[in-house]
């Protein structure tokens, strides 16, 4: 048997960590022998991202010693040029501390493959690297394939990891591909999508990122809600008056216009990150936390996910104009640098949707995401009912409002509960009070960046993160009729002002049924 770098046998095709009983899952699983390969790597998603969340999972142990990064672009480089690259992203972006003994032994994995994606000799260069990094680093034949690049070009790239054989795998090796978002524009295209990549890779073999579902406190909904018994038996249509779950950010498009334009807010956030949000939240109990479990459960609850009808009073869209935001003042979406000033892409949307269950029946799920909005947050929050009947005169609850669960998803992770309570004093006077919990202040170790958590599940071969065909077809299913009837319309979307919480619209929206949305 002959020996990989450090001492790894070089057709040893999973690390085991002697010291890890299976059973314990409070202990760190560590990826077998392996390399990734990153199509796209001089891009702002590489930089700040994949390569400083590869560093992060070495510092932390997760990584086995004979791990290899390749990159693969046009760039006229070698492999120290891309070691620098990587080097000064760890620098600036990094969550862990430097450490110089990680990062040497980091370093002597990493190659660079100089191409293009239409050029059959550079994948045919590229697999000669990869033979080589299992002779030399001992990585088994196990590589996962990173498309970092404009879904364009997934079927060329598909195609040349197909005709070189870099997507073929022995029975004791594995091949995957990691596929970022956008998955499609809408549901023909996705199915387009999903079918040139099955063509290459089967089902199990592909990754699709949705960054959000792996982040701590999205993952915490679970255990929040089926490891308490506080909380279960109030999630239901008896005691829920509505949900909303937001996403707001209060920056612009910036140098994004050219990419954004044409997409618009629904598109890049709902039809993914919000519908998934809405599936955490909603599911039933799987009967484990395997991942077809989970898969399934989710399924399940986007089956019977339906838009509110009529669409003109249950969707509202907005585009983003300048004004004051933070002490500065902002220019409006049409002004970017650019930008078309005749587009009707919208920069805010917001939709209403019910479940079809006995759980969900009648409870309204509204959905909201914006740039250039009042502040940069992510939750999810758990309208209840009020009391039906309350022994205090109306003067003594003025104050009260309803009871609420809130998950924050970003920034600030934690969970909020918002209550009624008495003010001190001598008179009986009921205000609401919150309740908080703050990841930051209760655990000691940092929450990982949600790329770690995800590099890491795709070297592992663990999929539960990782929404699959049926998931990404039928959130376009329940989207596409909200863009038809969007396009359909002759105007365009409203002003809203930047640093607003969106147009008078989607105020309307929910005040036709005497809601209001939370001003997180």
């Amino acid at each position: 048997m002959t020996s990989g770098t450090r001492g790894i046998p070089a057709n040893t095709a999973h690390w085991v960590n002697p010291l890890r009983d299976p059973r314990d899952k409070r202990l760190p699983r560590i990826a077998g022998p392996c390399g990734l390969v990153i199509f796209g790597v001089t891009g702002d998603l590489s930089r700040k991202k994949l390569m400083p969340a590869i560093y992060d999972l070495a510092n932390r142990g997760l990584l086995p010693p004979g791990f290899a990064l390749t990159g693969f672009a046009r760039r006229d480089w070698d492999d120290q040029d891309f070691g620098q690259v990587v080097h000064e992203a760890v620098k600036a972006h990094a969550r862990t501390p430097f450490r110089q003994e990680v990062w040497d032994r980091l370093a002597e994995g990493f190659r660079f493959v100089q191409g293009t994606f239409d050029d059959d000799d550079s994948f045919d260069r590229l697999k000669r690297c990869v033979r080589d990094l299992d002779r030399v680093r001992g990585t088994g034949g196990n590589h996962a394939f990173y498309l970092s690049i404009p879904p364009s070009a997934f079927p060329v790239v598909c195609k040349q990891l197909a005709r070189s054989g870099l997507s073929a795998q022995d029975a004791d090796q594995w091949r995957r591909v990691v596929i970022e978002k956008p998955f499609g524009h809408d549901l023909a295209s996705a199915k387009e999508l999903n079918a040139i990549v099955n063509d290459v890779f089967p089902e199990d073999s592909v990754f699709r990122i949705d960054h959000y579902l792996g982040k701590e406190t999205v993952q915490n909904v679970l255990a929040l809600r089926f490891a308490n018994q506080l909380f279960e038996p109030i999630w239901n249509s008896h005691y829920v008056d509505h949900v909303q779950i937001t996403m707001a950010e209060d920056i612009g498009l910036g140098g994004r216009a050219g990419y954004y334009d044409g997409i618009g807010a629904a598109r890049d956030v709902i039809q993914n990150h919000l519908l998934q949000l809405l599936a955490f939240t909603a599911m039933e109990e799987p009967t484990s936390f395997s991942s077809d479990e989970l898969r399934s459960e989710k399924i399940k609850v986007l089956n019977a996910t339906k838009l509110v009808q009529p669409l003109s009073e249950t969707t509202a869209r907005g585009q983003y104009e300048g004004g004051w935001q933070g002490g500065e003042l902002v220019c409006g979406l049409k002004e970017e640098e650019g930008y078309d000033p005749n587009s009707t892409t919208e920069t805010f949307a917001a939709i209403t949707c019910e479940i079809d269950t006995r759980r969900w029946a009648g409870v309204p799920f509204y959905l909201r995401t914006g740039k250039r909005l009042g502040r940069r947050v992510t939750e999810i929050a758990v309208i209840f009912k009020r009391a039906p009947h309350l022994p205090f005169d109306s003067t003594m609850t003025e104050e009260l409002g309803q009871n609420a669960l809130v998950i924050r998803v970003q920034p600030d992770e934690g969970v909020t509960m918002r209550f009624g309570s008495k003010v001190p004093g001598s008179q009986m006077e009921v205000r609401d009070v919150t309740m908080d919990f703050g990841y930051g202040t209760a655990f000691t170790e940092a929450s990982p960046e949600a790329y770690e958590r995800l590099i890491l599940d795709v070297l592992l071969g663990e999929p539960s993160l990782f929404p699959v065909n049926d998931e990404v077809e039928r959130s376009w299913e329940i989207l596409d009729p909200v863009i038809d009837y969007w396009h359909a319309l002759p105007e365009g979307p409203p002003p809203y002002p930047a640093g607003s919480w969106g147009p008078r619209q989607a105020n309307e929206m929910l005040g036709r049924t005497g809601r209001t949305w939370r001003r997180p």
